[in-house]
């Protein structure tokens, strides 16, 4: 296992600020744990008012995901792939896509949002980035979100893409020895259930997957709580538990979770592609994400493990032009350059 941990800036002295999904924001969170370049983001985080998640106010939180507009290139194509043994279909963006000249390599994105939230269109632009370049198809995935659609529902919209993905290669101009399963957040999550699924199926080959701060295991905020410091910005324990629940169908962190669920739970993590694993260290999701990446390593799975001082969940996207965000962006695009190339 490859464990990288970027450098760290020294910064201002501690600054104290409100936890997240709390309606009293400016109480607990001690932002000396912070990278001085994040310190901003993490303010502009803790100071919007907001409540735990609830099933009451679902709808009022999916509403704040407004998604930045598409790029005038690549091409998006809005497409529908039948769905499994009479499920809905499964809508997917595709971008990038060219049935002439060499096949080259793809990747299946899932877009994260607690398994509760998010849509695809929120990460088209992202993707569009991804396909100029990488000179590569990008298959965004619009999968049923919980609790509308728990375990397997969601699990299996995203097969469902990818083995479209795989059988229509030809035609789309992918090599389908080259596909990458790639997500953030409860998109890594799902990105690694898809992986354990498509490696137990056996039906489509991956050269890699790349999960960036994946939400993993759901008894994390459950019956394993983290430090004080850890999870306090973006997503923390009360969201966490809200989320697994939603997605499982029941409660989180029980003696059991469904087959397959939880990735974490899984016991055989053997024969999986290469993978590449990316957390803040204050990241709700750092120990078992660090978990993980060291069970893989035991199981024979080549594995890359980053873990960004002072970084709190999603810290790339709400600070980009940081220099942890960068160089954990380069981190990853390394990642990726080295699948679609080996």
């Amino acid at each position: 296992m490859a464990v990288a941990r970027p450098g760290r800036s020294s910064g201002d002295a501690a600054i104290h600020q409100g936890a997240e999904l709390s309606d009293q924001p400016g109480e607990r969170a001690d932002l000396s744990h912070v990278d001085p370049e994040l310190r901003a983001a993490a303010l502009q985080v803790l100071s919007e008012p907001s409540k735990p998640i609830t099933r009451a106010n679902l709808a009022e939180i999916r509403a704040l995901w407004v998604p930045p507009p598409p790029l005038p290139s690549p091409e998006i194509r809005l497409l529908k792939v039948p769905g499994r043994r009479g499920d809905p279909e499964v809508p997917v963006e595709l971008i990038g896509a060219a049935a002439t000249g060499r096949p080259r390599p793809a990747i299946l994105h899932i877009h994260g949002g607690g398994f509760i939230s998010g849509k695809a269109r929120n990460l088209t632009a992202f993707c569009q980035h991804l396909a100029s370049e990488f000179d590569c198809v990008v298959v965004n995935v619009d999968y049923r979100l919980a609790p509308e659609t728990p375990y397997p529902g969601p699990v299996e919209d995203n097969y469902e893409a990818l083995a479209w993905l795989h059988r229509e290669a030809p035609r789309l101009g992918v090599d389908p020895d080259r596909i990458v399963v790639m997500g953030e957040s409860a998109g890594g999550g799902h990105a690694a259930i898809l992986t354990l699924l498509a490696r137990d199926r056996a039906e489509v080959p991956l050269r890699a997957q790349i999960l960036l701060y994946p939400m993993l295991d759901d008894r994390t905020g459950a019956t394993r709580m983290p430090p004080p410091h850890v999870g306090t910005i973006g997503w923390n324990a009360a969201a966490n538990r809200f989320g697994w629940e939603s997605f499982l169908g029941g409660p989180a962190g029980g003696a059991r979770a469904p087959a397959g669920a939880s990735p974490a739970r899984v016991a055989d993590l053997s024969r999986l592609p290469p993978t590449f694993i990316g957390v803040g260290d204050i990241d709700l999701f750092v120990e078992e994400n660090f978990d993980f990446a060291r069970r893989l390593v035991l199981a024979g799975v080549p594995t890359e493990l980053v873990v960004v001082p002072g970084a709190f969940h999603a810290f790339d996207f709400v600070a980009p032009e940081a220099r942890v965000s960068r160089d954990f962006t380069r981190a990853w695009k390394a990642a990726l350059k080295t699948a679609f190339t080996a």
